[in-house]
């Protein structure tokens, strides 16, 4: 999987939640040598509650379950997510701790763009870092909006 099949994928995905960049294919050219490439196996952890990591991912192939430990039985699934969908968004907005696991459920294959990473595209190409951030805090809201509507904690 490369970063053209990574483009359809993300711009395939039909969600409420879905990644939204406006970027031009060569705007995601620009973008590709920032992001880093990890197969991940079924039953592994991308990252785990109370990590620091400023990271945010891509789901190129696969599937994750999203959860959180210590909390009553039957509200630690948070969500699934799908090829095409970010993870990890709040790594963009805050250097605090992750707030849930995300597990890969079946084989994936994640595109990580690493917080150095995201501050050099920041210093190189500051339009095509702004439209990352806008559209993960896109991102972010639509999740945030969901947990609100179901009366859920929010994580």
């Amino acid at each position: 999987m490369g970063i053209d099949d990574l483009v359809r994928v993300v711009q395939s995905l039909n969600a409420e939640d879905a990644f939204r960049a406006r970027l031009s294919y060569d705007q995601w050219r620009t973008i590709a040598p920032y992001l880093g490439r990890h197969e991940i196996r079924a039953g592994e952890l991308i990252f785990k509650q109370g990590e620091l990591d400023r990271s945010v991912y891509l789901i190129g192939q696969g599937t994750v379950q999203v959860y959180v430990t210590g909390v009553p039985p039957g509200s630690a699934r948070v969500a699934i997510q799908r090829a095409g969908a970010m993870i990890g968004e709040s790594g963009l907005f805050s250097d605090g701790p992750r707030l849930a696991n995300v597990e890969a459920m079946t084989p994936c294959i994640v595109w990580a763009l690493r917080g150095p990473r995201m501050e050099e595209l920041m210093q190189r190409s500051p339009a095509l870092a702004l439209e990352i951030v806008r559209a993960a805090g896109s991102v972010l809201m639509a999740r945030l909006r969901a947990h609100i509507a179901r009366q859920t904690p929010v994580i």
